[in-house]
């Protein structure tokens, strides 16, 4: 069972929250993103994308702070999806060392580039304003482990799909994981950029 082969710690807060049995789809996709391969996982809405996203984002970092820069960035398509990401993860971080932050559009740079260079662990934004965050130097990526897209269709609109490529290029090396509903040919195109060997979980 994927869950059982977790830090003891998500566990412990999976048990807390009562979720005992994985999905077909956590099943099937959190084995391979433990793997450390880049992924595209597809499958249905409702199907425990983002919580797959969640917990394997905790494993990754071994529930554990380190550091003061990133070692996990994720996007979402907008700041209210940005803010419901931050409260979900909270649900699994709060009274532990993780930090996460949420990189805002309507925010001062400067503030969020100070506030970010105190320490984070996992941050969380658009692709604009990271990408804005990248390009003042605000967000180091020597230390950066995972970078996951939650629900990536909306990566078709071309001011999100540039700014990615750019995010990416600053990127030397990471695990890349997209979550999606289906695979848009926009998505299948990135195998040709970060996504290189990537695999495929699809429910």
């Amino acid at each position: 069972m994927p869950f059982k082969k977790l830090y003891a710690e998500i566990q412990k807060k999976l048990e807390d929250l009562e979720i005992v049995t994985p999905t077909p789809f956590q099943s099937k996709s959190i084995p391979v993103i433990k793997s450390g391969s880049n992924v595209y996982c597809t499958a249905a809405k409702d199907s425990g994308k983002t919580t797959t996203l969640i917990l394997t984002t905790l494993q990754k970092l071994k529930f554990e702070a380190v550091g003061t820069l990133p070692r996990a960035i994720v996007l979402v398509e907008n700041k209210e999806k940005a803010l419901e990401l931050y409260d979900a993860f909270l649900i699994y971080t709060r009274h532990s060392s993780l930090r996460v932050y949420v990189g805002l559009e309507h925010v001062y740079l400067d503030l969020q580039k100070s506030e970010i260079f105190e320490g984070v662990d996992i941050l969380i934004s658009t692709p604009e304003t990271m990408n804005k965050l990248f390009l003042s130097n605000g967000v180091g990526t020597s230390q950066l482990m995972i970078f996951s897209v939650d629900d990536a269709e909306f990566l078709v609109q071309k001011t999100a799909y540039n700014a990615l490529m750019s995010i990416t290029q600053s990127i030397d090396k990471c695990q890349y994981v997209l979550y999606s509903e289906k695979m848009h040919p926009i998505l299948k195109r990135f195998e040709s950029y970060f996504m290189e060997y990537s695999k495929k979980v699809t429910i």
